[in-house]
């Protein structure tokens, strides 16, 4: 069998989805964002997170429907390519390379530099090649063995969540708080506090979309990848508000000597130093299925726009004939992790916001040209759910992307231009259509028929079409 025809293989259950999208979001990051969004919101962080949820879920809720239509992986790409434009579609899978790309390596950075923290004798070069070397062996070896690995890790950081939520109970039952409302509205609160506090932490729940890259590799993928991506977001946002909430309460107010370390110090105060210690070398080691989830789908959204021939398809659209992975893909964004060493982590996260907030816009976008699409065939969809719900929600993504910095900007900007580009080279000058979708299933090819790009015919005679799918 050549690699070309080889497919991905359906594995996943609905909670080995769920477990795989919190990895990627990181649960653990609410305790290294606490001090800062507390400290933003004047003491208000449950609140600020939970304004973050609400927001979240309005996206959420676009893929959900999105991933039930299409359950093929790619994601963002795949939608944009089908309800908008072939030109956009690719335009969007560039946007989402950039954050996908990064997002490894500050995964990795991350760990590395916690790591030579605490051991100085091994420098962070070192780490970083054992973080990025670890990981791709793993996630080469295939998809059961990364799952396994991911549900491992995902329970240790639960775990330690939940260990630290009880000495945090410990200490507020020798020291009781003044007031248990405070934490969500206090006399400093204000609106615009809150406001300025979600747009940061909603940063926390980046990579809840890569679910759908997964749907390729999941059982029954048109029903459980839409529950798994709202149950992602839903269970990380109810982890994010409950551990704020407590943290909050063990110390009032926003002020903090140094916000970034805060939570550091909070271990410290409530369990010692020696427990402060192993529990922050147990929190890196835990934050490794971050990095193992994030190449994980990286490496499948470069496979499918190597299938497409939007990339090289002998290089990555290809997958292993054993192990059903694509291994070039995995191995090059474990090489990217090189170029980490030269750049700052402020540089790469703002590559990876950008890409994510501009392709999690699109995808509201998407929703509404589909109620479009489905009307002008005679079927109606409620307005609530497939317009009102998700212009509020590109409304809030497009306003995040205004919060980014101006260099965040700048570079997200040259990035879509060199994808311009490059799509005048793919499009011979726009005189022809972009390279064209080659799904390799019989429910991809009837998605395919039913949802052509715009500006292509459909092969399937209209009797034969199914009618739009409501959800």
């Amino acid at each position: 069998m050549s690699a070309e025809n080889i497919k991905l293989i359906p594995k996943l259950s609905l909670l080995s989805v769920v477990v795989f999208g919190l990895a990627y979001m990181a649960p653990g990051i609410v305790m290294s964002i606490f001090g800062v969004i507390s400290s933003t919101s004047d003491g208000s962080a449950p609140t600020a997170f939970a304004l973050a949820t609400a927001a979240m879920l309005l996206t959420a809720l676009s893929y959900a429907k999105m991933a039930k239509i299409f359950p093929t992986s790619g994601s963002a790409y795949v939608y944009a390519r089908r309800l908008l434009d072939s030109r956009v579609g690719f335009l969007v899978g560039w946007a989402i390379l950039l954050d996908y790309l990064f997002l490894p390596t500050v995964a990795w950075l991350f760990q590395s530099f916690y790591l030579a923290a605490q051991f100085p004798a091994i420098p962070v070069w070192a780490w970083l090649a054992l973080n990025a070397g670890l990981t791709t062996i793993i996630n080469v070896t295939g998809i059961v063995l990364t799952d396994r690995v991911n549900k491992i890790l995902t329970l240790l950081v639960v775990t330690l969540i939940g260990i630290f939520i009880a000495y945090c109970l410990a200490y507020l039952g020798g020291n009781p708080p003044a007031s248990f409302t405070e934490p969500f509205w206090n006399s400093a609160t204000t609106v615009s506090g809150i406001a300025a506090a979600a747009a940061i932490a909603a940063y926390a729940f980046l990579g809840f979309d890569a679910v759908s890259t997964l749907s390729e590799e999941t059982k029954d993928a048109s029903r459980n990848i839409p529950r798994a991506i709202l149950l992602t977001v839903l269970v990380g946002g109810i982890i994010f508000v409950v551990v704020s909430y407590i943290m909050q309460l063990v110390h009032p107010g926003g002020d903090f000597e140094e916000a970034a370390t805060a939570a550091y110090a909070m271990q410290v105060l409530v369990g010692g130093q020696f427990y402060a210690n192993i529990a922050n070398m147990l929190f890196i080691v835990g934050g490794f299925a971050s990095g193992l989830a994030i190449q994980a789908s990286t490496s499948r959204l470069l496979y499918v726009m190597g299938r497409d021939g939007v990339l090289p398809r002998r290089l990555f659209g290809r997958l292993n004939p054993r192990t059903k992975t694509p291994i070039f893909n995995l191995v090059l964004v474990g090489a990217i992790a090189a170029l980490a060493m030269n750049i700052s982590l402020e540089l790469a996260t703002s590559c990876i916001n950008f890409g994510a907030f501009l392709a999690f816009a699109t995808v509201n976008l998407c929703v509404i040209a589909y109620f479009i699409r489905s009307r002008r065939q005679g079927t109606k969809l409620p307005v609530i759910g497939y317009i009102i719900l998700p212009v509020l929600g590109a409304a809030v993504d497009i306003y995040l992307l205004t919060q980014l910095s101006p260099m965040a900007i700048i570079i997200g900007c040259i990035w879509i231009g060199l994808g311009m580009v490059y799509l005048v080279f793919l499009t011979k000058g726009f005189r022809r259509e972009p390279p064209e979708m080659r799904l390799q299933d019989q429910q991809s090819e009837r998605i395919q028929a039913q949802h052509p790009a715009p500006g292509t015919l459909s092969t399937v005679p209209a009797a034969s079409q199914a009618q739009p799918t409501e959800i």
